[in-house]
């Protein structure tokens, strides 16, 4: 923001027309809350964080912060692992206070703040699951808009797959609903929050079958062996079949492969579809039965506590090639700590069978998202985590397919943004221009947009 005085008037304006209890300046607790993120390592330190509890008072906010000059950010479940709900000087709008969930027939509406966790919460108790990613502490409207690869991704779709429509605050302080306009949707499902602040989604919602899922894991010594025939056994699995595999490090066990398998189709074909999964390699120990879907999702959570100070990278690859499994397993091999891994999230099934230009989800044939994290604790030099990350990355970049997915790109990897919507980026631009043409708003990158 521009100056103390500008910060002031804000404030003051603000205060009057939303409340003082909705606006928070750096000594309050409320602020302190609001600018911790999952990522501890983001240190941006906006000038004032507002609460609002209704989409009209989005809309005010909004208005109000473009009128004295500052920058926006919007805060929804505060799991951005790059940092892009905080603005140095700006203004946050945190949605955390709209958290409403409520089911009506099979479409579960959901306002703006509310957590992947939030909305799975709502739909069990109507014998229904949604399609999110892999943790329940995400905020649902950041994953959807970017994609949502998960863990019912075979016979649900990517999570914007099931986005039906929203409610949007524009840059100019308009609420539109998509309802009216389709082109808004259509860039929503994908395109990333960048064309407003989605105060309400309306996502679909599927019948709960029976879930059965859990882990695998495997030793260390049967890597290329394990991945080989991962590879064989995503390129054949059915829809009801979604595995996650993690090289990873485990706690008292040491380096080793975790397989994360879901089984989301009919009950009657669970068990051989399972088995093929622990014929991967030797399990050194499985836990595999029938869970729920907030069980599920509470494995990541526990994972990836919120503090830890992370970088992420992605490529993705058309299928795993001996030339790829010796290149990850060299890599994980050489990890600079137990925080940094590699996670592999195959895109399959119904995800598959979306028309091409139905969303601005730029890739729908079978592939594989390589996702490159690097977690150290606070006081572990970052320099050797994000060198190592940069590292897979760059030698992944030949075997690669163009772009990458776009809730784990940087504004700077110009060769991955430019790819990373297909063929989708003009419209995607023309969209950006369309509805928030002096950028205001800042989520997944977008080619050529600061």
């Amino acid at each position: 923001m521009r100056s103390a005085n500008a910060v002031e008037e804000l404030t003051r304006q603000l205060e009057q027309r939303l409340g003082a209890d909705r606006v928070s300046r750096q000594d309050a607790q409320a602020y302190s809350d609001a600018v911790t993120l999952w990522n501890g390592a983001v240190t941006a330190r906006p000038a004032l964080v507002v609460r609002p509890r209704s989409s009209a008072e989005v809309a005010t906010t909004v208005t109000a912060a473009r009128e004295s000059g500052a920058a926006v950010s919007v805060r929804g479940g505060g799991h951005d692992w790059a940092g892009r709900a905080l603005r140095d000087g700006g203004v946050v709008i945190d949605l955390s206070a709209m958290r409403e969930v409520r089911i009506a027939q099979d479409v579960a509406i959901a306002e703006g703040g509310s957590l992947a966790g939030d909305v799975v919460a709502a739909a069990a108790q109507h014998g229904a699951n949604v399609a999110t990613g892999t943790a329940g502490l995400v905020g649902m409207a950041g994953l959807t808009l970017g994609g949502g690869y998960g863990l019912l991704l075979g016979t649900a779709g990517l999570a914007a797959d099931n986005l039906l429509g929203a409610e949007v605050v524009l840059a100019d302080g308009r609420l539109v609903s998509t309802d009216e306009d389709p082109e808004l949707l259509w860039a929503l499902r994908g395109g990333g929050g960048n064309f407003g602040v989605v105060t309400q989604l309306r996502i679909r919602t599927h019948a709960d079958r029976g879930l059965v899922g859990g882990m695998v894991l495997f030793p260390w010594n049967e890597a290329e062996t394990v991945l080989a025939r991962y590879s064989e056994l995503i390129e054949g699995a059915p829809d009801g079949l979604t595995v996650l595999l993690e090289l990873s490090v485990v706690p008292e066990i040491g380096p080793c492969l975790l397989a994360v398998p879901v089984w989301s189709g009919e009950r009657q074909g669970a068990d051989a579809a399972l088995a093929d999964v622990g014929k991967l390699g030797t399990p050194i120990n499985t836990a595999v039965g029938p869970a729920t879907q907030r069980d599920l999702l509470a494995q990541f959570d526990q994972a990836v506590p919120t503090g830890m100070h992370w970088d992420l990278r992605t490529r993705t690859i058309a299928t795993l090639t001996p030339d790829i499994i010796d290149l990850l397993v060299g890599f994980a091999a050489a990890r600079p700590g137990p925080g940094a891994g590699i996670g592999l999230r195959p895109f399959h099934g119904a995800a598959t069978r979306v028309g091409a230009d139905d969303t601005a989800f730029g890739l729908r044939t079978r592939h594989v998202v390589v996702e490159i994290s690097a977690g150290r604790q606070a006081d572990e030099e970052a320099s050797a985590y994000r060198g190592w990350a940069d590292e897979v990355r760059t030698a992944l970049e030949p075997h690669a397919l163009p772009g990458g997915y776009p809730n784990f790109l940087l504004p700077d990897q110009h060769d991955q943004v430019a790819h990373a919507y297909g063929a989708h980026a003009p419209r995607l631009l023309a969209a950006k221009k369309r509805y928030d043409p002096e950028h205001v708003f800042t989520a997944t990158p977008l080619p050529g947009v600061p």
